[in-house]
C-alpha cells in the first residue's frame, strides 16, 4: 500500500541521469553572463582561487553563522611537514530575536561573542587574521567582500539583505574596538573543501547534506563569464538549493512537497532544498503520515494533535526509525512518544515511509553532485577521474542509511569517476580559517614572484635608453676608426641591390644555419608571368659533425650536395650556387666570407678566420665529381630581406627572431667607411646579437640572464642574442623555475631531476603554454611531459613565467628594430617613413604574442615610421638564390 501511495517517490536510473541532464544544464546557466540572471542554480564565485598546499602556517580565527548556534574558533596551522592544524571552539546561541531583528543588533551580537572568546583564550592582544564563515547565498566581487542575495534557514534579519557582511562585520568589529583584520568571507560548503582539501589534496568538491544542502567545486576561470580573466581556477558556491525554482522539478515534485512549500517561510523557493534536507524531511514524513491516516491506511484513521501540529516529526526522529538492525522497537517508542499508539503493522509502514522519503533525498543529491563530477571530469578532458568530496552535516553525519545510499547511487551514475567522501571536521570553522591561510600564503607567494619578476618588465624609458644605445653602436660599427672595437660589427655583404623583376634562370641554394642543413633548386622565371619554384632536401648535421673538425663539416655538406644532385638528376650541370651561411662572416666580396665566430652550438675547429668559400670550394675538389659556380655568401637574415623584396620593392629591412636574432638593412654606401665608394646602397648584415657584449646593456641583465651565458658555449658573447632569441628563451625560463621552486613558490619546493637539466625547457614549450587556446590543463600535459608534476597554481606561475620572458624579448628587439627604422628615416631625410621588414623565424612566427608585441613597441617607440611586418617564405634558401640572381644580373650589368 505504501509503495503504490509513494510511487512517485521513487525515481529509477533513467529518471536520475535525467535530473543530472538538467542540472548540468542548469550550471553552464548559472556561469554565463547573459544567462546567469534568470538561472536558478546562481554559480557564485567564491574568489578561493586555490586549494591549501601543506606549506600554511599560523594562527588564525574565525567565527560561523549560519545554523542554530554561533561558533568562534582559534585555528593554529602547524607547518610541521605533517599537514597537521589544532582547533578550539566556543558555542553560542541564536537566539530568536537576534535572528529575526535587525542587522546592526545581529554584527553586534557576533562582536560580542568573537570578544568574549578572544578573552576566554587570552587572544586580545594579538592581531589576527580572521575568516568569516556566513552560510547564506551572497555575490562575492572578492575573497573580503560578499552581498546578502538572500536569507535561508529560519533567518530574517532585517536591512541586511543587497548589503556587504564584511563591512557589516568590520564596524561592529571597530565599535567593539576588536584587534582583527577580517581577510575571507566564506561559505560553510567552501570551509568543508577547504578543511577536506588540506587532508587530501585531491579533494576539490565541497557537499553539505544537513539542515541546508549545497555544492561547491572547482571550476575553470575560462568558464566563469562573471568574474574577469581565464587563467586558473575558483571555487563555485553552486547553491543548488533553489535548483526547480524555475519549475524544472514541477514533474517530480509531489503534492506533499506543494503543501510543504506553501506552508514554509520562503514558498517558491530554494524547491530543491526542500526535497532533500534534514530541515524539511521530518515535516515530509508528517505530511504523508497525516494523509495516510486520514484515508485510514494508519492508526486506526486516529488523527493525533503529533499529526496535526508542523514541525513535531523531526529529522531525529526519522534517522532513529530507520535503525534497521534494532528492529521496530525505535519506531514503536518514537511513535508511542508522540501519542500515536501503533500497531506492528504500522510500524512497518511508518518505517518504509521514512526509508523512501529519505532515499529519494540520497537519490536527488546523488543526481546534481554526478552533474558536478561529469563536469569536472570533462573540464579535464579525463576518460577516467580519481577525486575526493569533502562532505559536512548533520543528514550525512546521523542518518545510519544515508552516505552508503548516496555513495552507492553516486558510483552508478559515474562509473568513470573513482570517487572518495571524505568526512570534514569542523569543516565551516578550520575550512573558514584554511581559506584565510591560503589567501595570506598566496599574497605572500604572490608578492614575492613579482619581486622576482620586476626586472623582466621593462619600462618606456629603459626600452628607449636600449633604442639610443643600439643606434650608438651602429654608429660605432659603419665608421673606420670604431668599427674594430664595435660589438655591433655592421658587417657588409656586397648585396647592392634587391630583385627588379628581371632575374632568371636555375640556380642552387644551400641553407647551413641550424642542426639541419638544405640543398635547394631554384628556378626563376621574369616577365609577366614571373615565379620561383623550388625543389629541396633536408639532411641532418650530427652533434659530433656540428663540434668535430671544419675538414669534415664541409665534407658532410658536400656529400649532401652530391647527394642531391643525384636525387635531381643535374649532377653535370654547373650551376650558379648562392650560400646562406648563417653565422657572422667578414666579407671582402659578395663570394668572400670569413667567419668570426661560430654561434648556435656550432664548434667546428679550424674555420674561424678562414673563408667558407674557400673551404667549400676545397671540399668539392676533394670530392671531385662535380664543379659549382659559387657566386655568392649569404646570411639568412640578407635573404629574408631579398625574398621579400622580390615581392614588395619597399622591403629594406631583414628581421631573423627565431633560434638567432640579427638584421640587416640597405645603407647609403656613402655611410659605410670601411667600403670605399659612396654611390648607391649595400647590405649590411648588423650582427647585432653581440649587442651588449661591451657592457652596454648590463642595467638590464638579470642574474638568470648571466647564469644562461655563463652555461652557454660562449660565455660573453652574443648577450643581447641571449635575451631576445629562440635558442635561449627556454633556459631562461628554466633558471626561474628552479628560482622560485628554490623559494617554495613552485612544485611545492621540490626540484625534479628532468628540471636540473640543461635545455629541457625548449622555447617551442613556451609558444605552446602561453596559447591563449590552451586551458590550464593542457600547460600541466606539457609540464608532465618535461616530468614536472604541477598543480593548477603552479601551471599559473609557470605561464606567467614564461610570458614575461618572451614579452621582455620582443620588446628589446622591438627596441633594436626601432633604433634601425630611424636611421633609415633619418637616411632618407623624410618626416615620416613607409617601410616594409622582412621576417622569417619561429619565434616570430609561432609564439603566439612575440610579433604583436614586437610590432606594438616599434611604433610607441619609432612614432614617425610605418613599419609593414612581411612574413618571408624562406628566405634563406629562395633568399640565396635571388641573392645569386641580382649578383648575376648586375654582373653582366656591369661587363656590359
Amino acid at each position: 500500500q505504501v509503495d503504490r501511495y509513494l510511487y512517485h517517490m521513487r525515481l529509477s536510473d533513467d529518471v536520475l541521469l535525467d535530473v543530472m541532464a538538467r542540472f548540468q544544464a542548469e550550471m553552464v546557466k548559472g556561469l554565463g553572463r547573459d544567462t546567469n540572471p534568470t538561472a536558478t542554480v546562481k554559480m557564485l564565485p567564491s574568489f578561493v582561487r586555490s586549494l591549501p598546499d601543506g606549506s600554511e602556517k599560523g594562527d588564525f580565527l574565525a567565527v560561523d553563522l549560519g545554523g542554530s548556534q554561533f561558533r568562534a574558533h582559534e585555528v593554529k596551522v602547524f607547518d610541521d611537514g605533517k599537514q597537521s592544524s589544532q582547533l578550539e571552539s566556543k558555542f553560542y546561541p541564536t537566539p530568536k530575536e537576534v535572528i529575526q531583528g535587525n542587522g546592526a543588533e545581529l554584527f553586534d551580537y557576533v562582536a560580542d561573542c568573537l570578544l568574549d572568546f578572544m578573552e576566554t583564550k587570552n587572544l586580545k592582544h594579538k592581531k589576527l587574521p580572521l575568516g568569516f564563515t556566513f552560510s547564506f547565498p551572497c555575490k562575492q566581487t572578492k575573497l573580503e567582500e560578499g552581498v546578502l542575495l538572500a536569507w535561508t534557514k529560519h533567518f530574517k534579519v532585517r536591512g541586511v539583505q543587497d548589503t556587504d557582511v564584511v563591512s557589516s562585520l568590520r564596524k561592529a568589529l571597530q565599535k567593539h574596538k576588536a584587534n582583527v583584520d577580517v581577510l575571507a568571507l566564506v561559505n560553510d560548503t567552501v570551509g568543508t573543501m577547504m578543511t577536506c582539501g588540506y587532508d587530501d589534496q585531491r579533494c576539490e568538491v565541497g557537499l553539505i547534506i544537513g539542515t541546508g544542502t549545497n555544492a561547491c567545486y572547482m571550476e575553470e576561470m575560462r568558464h566563469i563569464d562573471l568574474v574577469e580573466g581565464d587563467e586558473g581556477r575558483m571555487c563555485i558556491n553552486t547553491e543548488w538549493g533553489a535548483f526547480g525554482d524555475d519549475g524544472a522539478l514541477d514533474d517530480l515534485r509531489t503534492e506533499f512537497d506543494r503543501e510543504l512549500d506553501l506552508g514554509s517561510l520562503n514558498p517558491g523557493k530554494q524547491l530543491f532544498e526542500k526535497m532533500i534536507s534534514s530541515l524539511y524531511l521530518g515535516e515530509l514524513v508528517r505530511l504523508i503520515l497525516l494523509k495516510m491516516t486520514k484515508e485510514g491506511l494508519l492508526f486506526n484513521g486516529k488523527v493525533s494533535t503529533a499529526l496535526l501540529t508542523k514541525g513535531k516529526i523531526e529529522m531525529k526522529h526519522v534517522s532513529a526509525m530507520e535503525k534497521y538492525k534494532e528492529g521496530l522497537s525505535n519506531t514503536k517508542e518514537i511513535l508511542t512518544e508522540l501519542n500515536l499508539f501503533p500497531s506492528e503493522e504500522d510500524c512497518v509502514a511508518v518505517q518504509h515511509v521514512c526509508t523512501i522519503v529519505s532515499f529519494r533525498s540520497a537519490n536527488l543529491c546523488a543526481a546534481a553532485l554526478a552533474a558536478i563530477l561529469t563536469r569536472l571530469r570533462e573540464n579535464k578532458k579525463l576518460l577516467r577521474m580519481r577525486t575526493t568530496v569533502g562532505i559536512d552535516g548533520g543528514l550525512y553525519k546521523t542518518h545510519p542509511q544515508y552516505a552508503k545510499r548516496l555513495h552507492k547511487v553516486v558510483r552508478r551514475l559515474v562509473p568513470t569517476c573513482d570517487v572518495r567522501f571524505l568526512l570534514s571536521v569542523s569543516g565551516s570553522g578550520r575550512g573558514a580559517a584554511m581559506v584565510t591561510a591560503v589567501a595570506r600564503r598566496l599574497a605572500a607567494q604572490r608578492q614575492r614572484i613579482d619581486a622576482m619578476l620586476a626586472p623582466f618588465l621593462l619600462p618606456l624609458g629603459i626600452l628607449r635608453e636600449v633604442k639610443d644605445k643600439m643606434r650608438a653602436e651602429l654608429e660605432y660599427g659603419l665608421k673606420r676608426e670604431t668599427q674594430a672595437n664595435a660589438t655591433v660589427k655592421m658587417l657588409p655583404t656586397y648585396v647592392c641591390g634587391t630583385p627588379d623583376g628581371t632575374e632568371k634562370g636555375k640556380f642552387l641554394a644551400l641553407d647551413l644555419g641550424g642542426t639541419n642543413f638544405r640543398v635547394l633548386l631554384v628556378k626563376i622565371k621574369s616577365g609577366r608571368r614571373r615565379s620561383v619554384q623550388m625543389y629541396n632536401k633536408i639532411f641532418a648535421i650530427p652533434l659530433e659533425i656540428m663540434q668535430g673538425t671544419g675538414e669534415e663539416l664541409f665534407d658532410h655538406i658536400v656529400q649532401c650536395i652530391a647527394d642531391f644532385l643525384e636525387y635531381m638528376g643535374i649532377k653535370g650541370a654547373r650551376l650558379p650556387l648562392g650560400f646562406t651561411f648563417s653565422f657572422p662572416c667578414r666579407q671582402a666580396s659578395i663570394d668572400k666570407g670569413t667567419l668570426v665566430g661560430w654561434t648556435k652550438g656550432f664548434k667546428a675547429t679550424d674555420c674561424e678566420g678562414e673563408d667558407v668559400v674557400d673551404m667549400l670550394r676545397e671540399a668539392i675538389k676533394r670530392r671531385n665529381e662535380f664543379d659549382l659556380d659559387i657566386v655568392a655568401v649569404v646570411n639568412d637574415t640578407v635573404g629574408t630581406m631579398m625574398t621579400c623584396g622580390y615581392e614588395d620593392p619597399n622591403c629594406e629591412i631583414g628581421l631573423i627572431a627565431g633560434t638567432g636574432s640579427n638584421v640587416c638593412y640597405m645603407e647609403d654606401m656613402k655611410n659605410i667607411e670601411i667600403v670605399e665608394g659612396n654611390e648607391g646602397k649595400m647590405c649590411i648584415n648588423t650582427e647585432w646579437g653581440a649587442f651588449g657584449d661591451n657592457g652596454c646593456i648590463d642595467n638590464i641583465r638579470t642574474k638568470y640572464d648571466k647564469e644562461v651565458d655563463e652555461g652557454s658555449l660562449n660565455p660573453g658573447k652574443q648577450r643581447y642574442e641571449k635575451m631576445t632569441s629562440g635558442m635561449y628563451l627556454g633556459e631562461i625560463v628554466r633558471q626561474i623555475l628552479i628560482d622560485l621552486t628554490k623559494q617554495g613558490l613552485l612544485f611545492r619546493g621540490h626540484i625534479s631531476e628532468s628540471l636540473r637539466k640543461r635545455g629541457i625547457f625548449e622555447t617551442k614549450f613556451l609558444s605552446q603554454i602561453e596559447s591563449d587556446r590552451l586551458a590550464l590543463l593542457q600547460v600541466r600535459r606539457i609540464l608532465q611531459q618535461l616530468g614536472l608534476d604541477s598543480t593548477c597554481d603552479d601551471s599559473i606561475i609557470v605561464k606567467e613565467v614564461c610570458g614575461v620572458v618572451s614579452r621582455r624579448a620582443a620588446r628589446l628587439c622591438g627596441a633594436g628594430l626601432a633604433a634601425i627604422v630611424e636611421k633609415k628615416r633619418e637616411n632618407r631625410g623624410v618626416e615620416r617613413l613607409q617601410i616594409t621588414v622582412g621576417v622569417d623565424g619561429t619565434l616570430y612566427k609561432l609564439h603566439p604574442h612575440f610579433s604583436r608585441v614586437l610590432r606594438e613597441t616599434v611604433k610607441e617607440l619609432a612614432p614617425q615610421c610605418d613599419v609593414t611586418f612581411m612574413l618571408s617564405e624562406d628566405g634563406s634558401g629562395k633568399g640565396a638564390a635571388l641573392i645569386t640572381a641580382v649578383a648575376k644580373r648586375l654582373h653582366n650589368v656591369g661587363q656590359k
